[in-house]
């Protein structure tokens, strides 16, 4: 993967759909000039953006202006967008996709191109027909967004009409957690280390927590949601792929296919999780940092006595030789006390207590953090000594952070994915079978949903996910997870 920085990609289009929308706002157009500032962008292709609403060429641009100067990582340069907009056009197209595909037959300049499914799963399968009938999948690669069907039937569905339009070597399933730098890290943090990976199974962990909090509400996408929630917006894609990414078993090389085959092992061993095992929340009115957030129900396009659930937390048992007997606990949740995502390990109790007669008490077990977001890094929570005539415990804790070691901050997980799928790379994208397997994890859960428990909006989350905790407590969002100074500073 490291190899892929700082190539620059064969000429093709991009064909963006849903261009005029929330993700092309916020996190592609930046993506692609973030790209074009750092020359990997491919040297001829143009952005070729198609949606319903009526505007030109001039329009899009401008559209990529706005987003540009509100979101890209490293701020608005007028003579770099000149350049970037000059690849900039746009055609406008019908809610049914009739004709779509021979307008976009005149605009596109190159034989091949990179197709990007920005639009609701709803119009997949017209998109997907409108390419194969106009001939454009001919030479054509195709990223699509999550969900990857709203079931293990649905998605089955979905992958055979992918498939009667593209080969599988040629989709792209995106999910932008996998882009994410410190995701990426854990890679070579776990396999490029002999300390970390001797201690990385169930001889050493006791539990694993796995935590993707947010302190925003559901905002516009109330409609959205209300066909989703949260156990197949967040847990089915993002945890699942953090869970296998955590316990696969070192792959054979780092070719793509390699990397896909350990991480699919880990989705079959999951053991199919059982309704009981799992709670479900919705988040009602109440105060996050200090500013009223109206409950879910309260939200435009939301059913007043809507059961979504914008909260689950789960008791996952993987049953491989090297973490059988682990529980993993996944917590995920709209309107939390925090914006955090991270992956706790936490580790076996020392089996004989050496300090009986001293001041040390239940000594605190060690543990390992890895931060995804934010103040992305890597920390141990290890014991040492107070200084003083008397022996005293001090958690300490070793810490890795990608501000202070590189002194920058990560590129955003877009700008990688997006020059991956350019470069013809499949590493960090979801094959068809991890998609398959995800769904059959979760279909019990699927099949008889547990009910919702409310919570406050500004809260953890619901207390009866206290009750799937077999030992210990979840950690305290309200705090940094590790407490005590470095121990340089001891």
């Amino acid at each position: 993967m490291a190899e892929n920085q700082l190539r620059v990609p064969a000429d093709q289009d991009l064909l963006v759909f849903g261009a005029t929308g929330d993700l092309a706002r916020r996190k592609l157009l930046p993506a692609l000039y973030e790209l074009s500032l750092q020359g990997l962008l491919p040297r001829k292709g143009e952005i070729l953006g198609t949606a319903t609403k009526e505007q030109g060429d001039h329009g899009f641009r401008e559209f990529a202006r706005q987003a540009v100067q509100e979101f890209a990582r490293s701020g608005f340069r007028e003579r770099e967008f000149a350049e970037f907009a000059k690849r900039l056009r746009y055609v406008t197209t019908t809610h049914d996709q009739s004709g779509t595909g021979e307008k976009l037959s005149k605009a596109l300049q190159l034989p091949h191109r990179l197709v990007y499914l920005a639009v609701p799963p709803s119009a997949f399968t017209t998109i997907l027909e409108e390419l194969r009938r106009a001939n454009l999948a001919r030479g054509s690669s195709l990223i699509i967004e999550k969900p990857f069907g709203h079931d293990l039937k649905s998605a089955i569905a979905l992958n055979q009409a992918l498939h009667r339009v593209l080969p599988e070597e040629r989709i792209y399933r995106i999910d932008h957690y996998l882009g994410k730098e410190t995701v990426q890290n854990l890679l070579v943090f776990r396999f490029g280390n002999t300390l970390i990976e001797r201690i990385w199974n169930r001889d050493v962990v006791d539990r694993v927590q796995l935590t993707v909090a947010e302190d925003i509400g559901i905002e516009t996408r109330g409609r959205l949601y209300e066909e989703t929630g949260a156990l197949r917006d967040i847990v089915q894609n993002h945890m699942l792929q953090l869970l296998a990414l955590t316990c696969m078993s070192p792959p054979s090389s780092f070719d793509p296919e390699a990397l896909r085959d350990e991480k699919v092992k880990v989705l079959h061993s999951i053991r199919p999780v059982d309704p009981s095992e799992v709670v479900r929340g919705q988040y009602t009115r109440g105060s996050v940092h200090g500013e009223l957030m109206p409950g879910y129900r309260e939200m435009e396009g939301v059913s007043q006595d809507s059961t979504t659930e914008t909260y689950v937390a789960m008791r996952v048992s993987v049953d491989s030789w090297e973490w059988a007997g682990v529980p993993f606990y996944l917590r995920c949740g709209k309107a939390l006390c925090t914006r955090r995502t991270e992956i706790v390990l936490y580790c076996r109790d020392v089996p004989v207590h050496l300090f009986r007669g001293t001041d040390i008490g239940h000594l605190t077990a060690n543990r390992v953090t890895i931060r995804i977001q934010p103040d992305e890094g890597i920390s141990f929570s290890v014991l040492a000594k107070e200084p003083g005539p008397t022996v005293i415990e001090q958690p300490v804790r070793l810490d890795f952070s990608y501000g202070q070691s590189f002194k920058t901050q990560p590129a955003e997980a877009y700008e990688r994915l997006l020059h991956d799928a350019f470069l013809g790379d499949h590493t960090l994208f979801i094959r068809q079978d991890e998609t398959e397997a995800a769904w059959t994890a979760l279909e019990p859960v699927l099949e008889h949903m547990p009910r919702v428990n409310f919570y406050p909006a500004g809260s953890e989350g619901p207390e009866a996910a206290n009750s799937l905790l077999l030992s210990g407590s979840w950690h305290d969002l309200s705090h940094h997870i590790e407490t005590g100074p470095r121990l340089s500073d001891v």
